[in-house]
């Protein structure tokens, strides 16, 4: 397999940045193996789905980006779950962790939220988990890209967890608006769930238009990422994209 460019700067600019979402179930598998995938794929930026929300969850959740050698931007307990890491490369400009709507007897969800530069180009970033109800999770899907309107950024990323396919109308509604990072260039594999039978797509990496796609998928073969860890990670298996930010 052909692998992913690496991350930089170019003359003109523009920022090659790779960008992995990530449900991680809590931090409640093997952690070890998590820290070696996500370092194995080298990310600018990890979008986290189900960090840790309950007791000493700050510590665990940069316990996991110093293992990882990343540091903690954005969220965990206080966006209900989604959280943002970041490479040094990452300068940042604001963040916000956001409350969706709760539905009475279903889980509380959030989005983080952050704008961030990488020399000269400019992004700003989601990570999501939407509900497993579907009338919910479409409704969050819009509140989703009302949010990233009002970001005030041309060039944005989102990467989460779904909780549903390519056909469903919540995939449809986010790839109508965003580009579906593993449709405009495929790379690597397809299905992230579950790592120890894979055989549905229901997390995803978007990018507004202006964004060039270089490669998306599940990074099976990157160097440094054995099935062994994948499997024992969690639940999910993550996905890798590479893309280029215009300069602003």
């Amino acid at each position: 397999m052909v692998l992913l460019p690496n991350s930089r700067t170019e003359p003109e600019g523009s920022a090659l940045i790779r960008v992995l979402s990530y449900n991680i179930r809590s931090m409640r598998d093997d952690t070890d193996a998590l820290a070696r995938v996500i370092t194995a794929c080298a990310p600018d930026l990890v979008l986290v789905q189900e960090a840790p929300r309950f007791f000493r969850w700050r510590k665990k959740l940069a316990r996991l980006a110093a293992d990882s050698g990343m540091v903690v931007l954005t969220g965990g307990a206080t966006a209900a779950g989604p959280a943002i890491l970041c490479s040094l490369r990452a300068t940042v400009e604001r963040t916000e962790d956001v409350l969706l709507p709760l539905t009475p007897g279903l889980h509380r969800r959030g989005l983080a939220t952050a704008v961030v530069r990488f020399g000269s180009a400019r992004v700003g970033v989601i990570s999501c988990h939407l509900s497993l109800q579907k009338d919910e999770r479409y409704e969050q899907a819009g509140l989703l890209l009302d949010r990233l309107a009002a970001m005030g950024v041309e060039h944005a990323v989102v990467g989460g967890d779904l909780n549903e396919r390519p056909d469903g109308r919540t995939f449809r509604l986010l790839s109508d608006s965003l580009q579906d990072c593993r449709t405009t260039t495929p790379w690597g594999g397809e299905f992230t769930s579950t790592p120890a039978a894979p055989h549905q797509r229901i997390d995803a990496v978007f990018a507004t238009k202006g964004i060039e796609v270089l490669g998306c998928g599940v990074p099976l073969d990157q160097p440094g990422i054995t099935e062994r860890d994948l499997r024992a990670a969690t639940d999910h298996l993550p996905v890798l994209a590479a893309l280029r930010i215009p300069a602003a």
